[in-house]
């Protein structure tokens, strides 16, 4: 005769894990980076064994999306970035109401329409960015994604050689209204973009960087660069100027990218310290709004071992 056997409530959620992670499902997007994840309902409860099949998955494919996540508020997308490590507000632009996001709201000025990777100003940048979106335009506002890793294997072997030994200067004191400028934008668009620079550049803030970083979990090299590297230390402004534009327009060559497009209650989750990224500002005065947390990350690691530095900040 079999014994009948209660369920405790850790056999029922190790059954409920398991059940939850079976239905995980991951669909490459691209050759090099991007993935979409279906079968989870993100929170900040989600079983350990599930969380480190997404750990595991953004790890190998740099940036992945989770589709139809409309349950998310602010209180349990940030419960859901916090199961990646602390997390930590922007430097300069302040959180709204109290949280830890950066709200890039088109109406006021952040559109972040530039090649980077986040907050490479601070030599501790952060290691992961969760980003959900609030409001979306009916068309355009799309958010590309290139692979850092994937630039630095793809490079022949004398440019690897020459990147490893460059350090450049980051600062936070990028001119988001510059693009405005040059494509004849509005001149609302125009002040809508300086008034968010000057919030932004509040505080200046600069560290070095190596041009080639160690992943530290995966032990992968990458290109550190994008808009806040503002030159290459040593060398004069249009050597700096011409490597810059060299190294930068390898990352953002098409085949190591990959494009989304939004939809309500989409998420994106990707590796800082793998990746650039640039939102696409074909939307007019459309409005957008997109909400982010970042995790806090280590200081970045050159091949030789030596690691970034936090340079002097400057109060305006």
């Amino acid at each position: 005769m079999n014994a009948v056997v209660t369920p405790t409530p850790q056999l029922s959620q190790a059954v409920a894990a398991s059940k939850e992670s079976s239905q995980l499902s991951i669909q490459p997007l691209s050759g090099r980076i991007g993935a979409v994840v279906h079968g989870v309902k993100l929170s900040g409860d989600l079983p350990a064994a599930l969380f480190d099949q997404i750990q595991a998955a953004l790890l190998k494919h740099r940036v992945l999306f989770f589709r139809g996540q409309t349950h998310l508020d602010d209180q349990s997308h940030q419960a859901f970035g916090k199961l990646f490590g602390a997390l930590e507000p922007h430097p300069t632009v302040p959180a709204p109401d109290g949280t830890a996001f950066l709200e890039l709201n088109s109406q006021h000025g952040g559109r972040a329409d530039s090649w980077h990777t986040d907050v490479t100003f601070k030599a501790a940048f952060p290691k992961v960015c969760v980003l959900r979106a609030v409001t979306l335009p009916s068309h355009g506002g799309d958010t590309v994604w290139a692979s850092t890793v994937a630039a630095y294997d793809s490079l022949p072997e004398p440019l690897k050689q020459l990147a490893e030994q460059l350090w450049a200067v980051h600062g936070n004191d990028y001119d988001y209204a510059e693009n405005f400028r040059n494509n004849a934008a509005s001149n609302a668009e125009t002040e809508s973009r300086a008034s968010y620079k000057k919030v932004f550049t509040s505080r200046t803030i600069e560290s070095e960087q190596p041009l080639v970083h160690v992943h530290p979990e995966t032990g992968e090299k990458a290109l550190l660069l994008g808009h806040f590297a503002k030159r290459i230390k040593g060398l004069r402004a249009n050597e700096s100027a011409a490597l810059l534009q060299l190294f930068n327009e390898r990352i953002t060559r098409l085949e190591n990218t990959v494009r989304w497009q939004w939809s309500e209650g989409d998420v994106a989750v990707w590796d800082n310290r793998a990746t650039q990224h640039y939102a696409i500002n074909d939307y007019g005065d459309a409005h957008r709004v997109v909400r982010r947390v970042t995790v806090t990350g280590d200081v970045a690691t050159a091949v030789d071992g030596r690691q970034s530095v936090d340079l002097s900040e400057t109060v305006h």
